[in-house]
Formats: C-alpha cells, sequence, structure tokens
C-alpha cells in the first residue's frame, strides 16, 4: 500500500508485477482513449483456434462481446495471433478482456480514460531529471529513488588525444552538469546532440502542450516549459565540452565503465578525449536549433540564445576546417594512455551531419553558405531513418517543416516533404500484422536499440507525417506503435519502467542497479535483440526468436539498457499522442 501510496503521490502509473499481464492476451497495459482504436493480440495454438472475447466492467457486468479476427501467422516466428478489435467501446473505466478459446479462458485488465498518456509523458521527460550528474537527486521529485550527488566534474583532465599548446594533457577544465548518457556515468556529444534535436523538434511541433504539461522538476515554477527547462541542464553541459578553438571534445569519460555502483561512490578520473568532426557538427545543429528556440524565453536564460549560436557557428567552422576526424578508439588508445574502454559513438562518414548541422544554422541565420553545404550534402539513394549514427533524416524533417518560413525555400521543403512520405506511406499496412503494428512484422526490425530507433521513431514519422497531411489514418499508426511498446507485442512486455501490469523492472542501468529501490519509473528499454552480444554461460536468453530475444535482466545491456537517446523518441511520441 506504501509504494502504491507514493506512486500516486509522484503522478506515476505502476502497478505490481504480481498482476502480470496474462500471457494469452497481449495489449497496451498503460490505457486507451475513449475515442481510440482498441485492439489486443491473442495467442493461438493454430488458424482453426476460435477465441470468444467478452468485457466485464469494473462490477463484473458484460458490456463487449465479439469473437476475435482469423488467425495471423507470424513471418518471424510462426506463431499465430488473432487480433480482436473493440473500438466501440468507448466508455471510461476498468475492465477485464476474457478470452475462450475452447475450454481454455484467459483473462486481462485494460483501462479506458482520458489522456491515458499524460503520466507516461511527465515521466519520460523526468527521467532525464534522474539522469542528471553533479547534483543531487532529492525526494521532493522523486520520492524513494533520491539519491546525493555525483560526478561534480569540476575536475576534468585532458586526455593526450585531445591536447593542445593551450590546453596541454593533463590540464585541468570544469564540465559540469548534464545527463549520464545511459546505463553508465558518461557523458557523450554525438549522443547528447541526437537526443536534444529529438525533443526540440518534438516541442516545436507542441508547443502549446509542452507549455501546459507540468514535470516535477526543481525548475518547475520558472514560467518555462518544463521540457526546455530539461534540456537546458544538458545544454549547459554540451557549451562546456567546447575547445577554445572551436571543436567538441568526443566524449567525457572515465578509462573503463565503472562498476555497478552508486555515482557517489564512484572516484576514477574523469578525461575529455579527441575532437570529432562528428561532435563538433551534432553540437552545431543541436545548439543552432537552441538557439532558435530559447530565443522566445530570454528573461529566463538571459544571453543563451546568443552565445548558442556564436557557439555553433565556431564548431561548424571547425568542422569545416577539420572534416575527417573521426573517433577511432583503438588506434586512440594505440597512442595515448591511459586507454579508454567506454562506449565509442564512432562514425566514419559526415555527409549527413553537415547536412543537418548546415540546415539548422541556414533556418536561424539565413546565410548562403550553410544552404550551400546543406545542398551539398543533400540525401540521395535510399532513406535512412534518424539514429545517433545517421542524422539526417533530422535535416529532411526540419526542410519538410519549413513550408511557410520566410528563409526556408519553398522546392527544397515541398521536395524533402516528398521524400519523407513516400518513405514512412509504405508502412501504413497493418492488415496482415500479429500485433496491429506498423512495426514489428520483420526480423529486420529487430536489433540494439529496436524499441526507441525502430518502433518509437516510426510512431514519431507517422506524427510528422499526420501533422504534414492532416491524414488521420498516420496518428492511428503512431497510436499502434505506442501499443506495440506498452504490451502489445511477442513478449508481453511493456517496455517502460514503472509502467504496465508487467513492466520492464531490471534495466541495465548502474542508477537502477546501485538503488535499493530498483529501476525509476519512465525509461524505455533497448527491446528485443536477436544479435545477442551480451550472451553468456550466466546470461542466456529465453529465445533466439528476434522479436522474442529480450530478458528483464540487469546484465544484458544488448537488450535491456536505458539511453538518453533512447528516452528521447519516448518523450517525443507520448508527447504528441497525449496532445
Amino acid at each position: 500500500m506504501k509504494h502504491k501510496i507514493l506512486c500516486a503521490l509522484m503522478g506515476v502509473a505502476i502497478c505490481s508485477s504480481a498482476m502480470a499481464q496474462n500471457e494469452v492476451v497481449k495489449m497496451n497495459q498503460v490505457g486507451f482513449e475513449p475515442d481510440a482504436e482498441k485492439t489486443a493480440s491473442i495467442e493461438c495454438a493454430d488458424k482453426s483456434v476460435v477465441s470468444k472475447v467478452t468485457i466485464l466492467d469494473a462490477k463484473g457486468k458484460k458490456v463487449w462481446k465479439g469473437n476475435a479476427g482469423e488467425g495471423r501467422v507470424s513471418a518471424i516466428s510462426g506463431k499465430v495471433r488473432s487480433v480482436v478489435d473493440f473500438s466501440a467501446l468507448n466508455k471510461e473505466g476498468e475492465y477485464t478482456l476474457v478470452v475462450q478459446q475452447g475450454k481454455e479462458k484467459s483473462e486481462a485488465k485494460f483501462s479506458i480514460k482520458n489522456h491515458p498518456l499524460k503520466e507516461l509523458s511527465a515521466a519520460s521527460i523526468q527521467g532525464f531529471y534522474f539522469q542528471r550528474a553533479a547534483m543531487p537527486i532529492e525526494e521532493q521529485y522523486v520520492g524513494k529513488w533520491a539519491r546525493p550527488a555525483g560526478h561534480m566534474d569540476t575536475n576534468v583532465m585532458i586526455h593526450p588525444s585531445a591536447a593542445t599548446a593551450e590546453r596541454p594533457a593533463g590540464s585541468i577544465i570544469s564540465s559540469s552538469w548534464g545527463w549520464y548518457d545511459a546505463g553508465d556515468y558518461n557523458k557523450y556529444i554525438v549522443n547528447s546532440g541526437f537526443t536534444v534535436g529529438v525533443m526540440l523538434g518534438a516541442y516545436e511541433q507542441n508547443k502549446e502542450y509542452y507549455k501546459n504539461l507540468v514535470v516535477n522538476i526543481p525548475e518547475k515554477n520558472n514560467n518555462v516549459p518544463d521540457l526546455l527547462d530539461e534540456i537546458y541542464y544538458n545544454l549547459k553541459w554540451m557549451q562546456t565540452m567546447q575547445d577554445t578553438d572551436g571543436g567538441l571534445y568526443h566524449k567525457l569519460t572515465t578509462p573503463s565503465f565503472e562498476a555497478f555502483v552508486a555515482p557517489s561512490e564512484c572516484h576514477q578520473q574523469r578525461y575529455v578525449v579527441k575532437k570529432t568532426t562528428a561532435a563538433s557538427l551534432d553540437f552545431a545543429a543541436s545548439m543552432a536549433m537552441a538557439s532558435r528556440i530559447y530565443k522566445e524565453y530570454e528573461s529566463a536564460f538571459p544571453g543563451f540564445s546568443a552565445k548558442a549560436l556564436e557557439q555553433a557557428e565556431k564548431a561548424y567552422a571547425w568542422a569545416k576546417a577539420n572534416p575527417n576526424e573521426e573517433y577511432d578508439q583503438n588506434k586512440m588508445n594505440k597512442e595515448f594512455d591511459p586507454d579508454v574502454t567506454t562506449g565509442a559513438y564512432d562514425d566514419k562518414n559526415f555527409a549527413d551531419e553537415f547536412f543537418w548541422a548546415a540546415t539548422e544554422l541556414y533556418l536561424v541565420t539565413g546565410k548562403d553558405i550553410y544552404r550551400s553545404d546543406a545542398l551539398a550534402n543533400m540525401p540521395k539513394g535510399k532513406y535512412v531513418p534518424a539514429t545517433w549514427g545517421n542524422v539526417t533524416e533530422l535535416g529532411v524533417i526540419e526542410w519538410a517543416r519549413q513550408k511557410n518560413s520566410s528563409i526556408g525555400d519553398a522546392k527544397i521543403a515541398s521536395d524533402m516533404k516528398e521524400m519523407f512520405l513516400t518513405y514512412i506511406s509504405s508502412y501504413k499496412n497493418v492488415e496482415n500484422s500479429c500485433f496491429n503494428s506498423p512495426y514489428g512484422n520483420e526480423a529486420r526490425d529487430f536489433f540494439w536499440g529496436c524499441n526507441s530507433e525502430g518502433c518509437a521513431w516510426r510512431g514519431i514519422q507517422m506524427m510528422y507525417a499526420y501533422d504534414f497531411t492532416g491524414d488521420a489514418s498516420y496518428r492511428k499508426n503512431a497510436q499502434r506503435c505506442m501499443n506495440y511498446l506498452l504490451g502489445q507485442n511477442a513478449t508481453g512486455y511493456c517496455y517502460v519502467t514503472g509502467f504496465g501490469t508487467k513492466p520492464s523492472i531490471h534495466p541495465h542501468q548502474r542508477l537502477a542497479a546501485s538503488n535499493p529501490n530498483g529501476a525509476y519509473p519512465g525509461f524505455l528499454v533497448g527491446g528485443p535483440n536477436p544479435g545477442q552480444q551480451d550472451k553468456t554461460e550466466t546470461l542466456k536468453y529465453n529465445s533466439n526468436i528476434a522479436d522474442e530475444s529480450y530478458m528483464d535482466d540487469s546484465g544484458s545491456y544488448a537488450s535491456n539498457e536505458i539511453a538518453i537517446n533512447w528516452n528521447s523518441t519516448l518523450v517525443a511520441l507520448s508527447g504528441w499522442l497525449d496532445k
């Protein structure tokens, strides 16, 4: 009871794992809007199975009955699932879905309510507060998950790979603030730039929503949207990572990953390492976006908008002068000590970063040099969805959004929008999907981080398409992606910590593993990964089937880690749908 009361006070929807969703019924475990499409997927022994479905209200009264559709065969596993559509049920309340298959009966509870995603939307943002370095995480904001400050980063050493005459190896800089990147305690510019870009893009599409969304963070009463407050905490850190010549240090890191201990118990020396083209361009792009967006809040952040643009242009100029500075950790370790073995975020092709950065700088400044560079690096050939390692689509979307801009080129905007819509429209059909979803129907949909880079991002693409066209089928497909993440999938897990009847509860995250109260609510875990790069004699997956290759185990970094870039997509999709 105490656990439930605390969760209610925090505004977080958490259910006991003892109430685990029935394994026969796979459905959204967080809730449906009254007027939304409502479906569930039902496991069947074969296509001959008829699933009779009834729905009972909280008093046990039958309020709906029908049969599930014909069995759909998974192209991934060969398993059969039928889909039941009970969208006609639109009264708010708590319900039980009962499935009768011959003599076998299965049940699953669900709810219908207005704004079922609001708590998740706020929690996904508050997860970033929980990831903050260099400050105590206080009980008034996170309840029993409070912890002391760690990694103040006021004594960060210049690694020999980053040394200059002005800042020789071993000299000290301060690089405080920022978010821990993932399950580890390091901070990476490449991934931060992408993360910020995704969330600032979502903010610009949904300004009024975020202006009214209250998130329980220290800055919640400063008349700035709480999403922007949270992003600003990381932007301040990113600004400290620029060298005096304009280049960006690739990351701030310990030589090796810390043990699974609390931040306050970590004592390794931290370093900034080699400046790279990718880091400098991702910084330039995200800072240019920030300059444009935070200008509206000059009184709250005096001078920040101008400084962000100045730094963005300086970083871009450095990248132009150093267009091929890749991060090769193995090569670096052969040349310099100490060796660094933490996340690489390495990249060898920078056309996508030049395109995104030049696009953002052009849209802010109107300078022809940025327009020319954007055109020179404009995508050609196969369409590639956005990830930290290929940010082309972030530039495509920025152009596509510029129809009414006084700066944006209408022809380029039209071409980019057509390219985007041609790609995403091919995923609209779900009639053969076992989970009624535009994602998760092919084995190639599953890889490291697929819940975000595959499923959530496809939902975000659908929402952009909805905004661009007004076609409501795109919004419906975005909600279907969310349904998949929240339980209508092959494993039956709700892939967000602390939410649903069968949530992920053991993420690969040092903050969770070192806290006696476990995982903080609101983090999206990586998801099924048939690569199983973390498999050992003691860590064995229950299945090799692509969409079932998942372990809710803190040791499974390949399927169950959390990361800021992944949570940025949860922020964007949940907020957009809640709006």
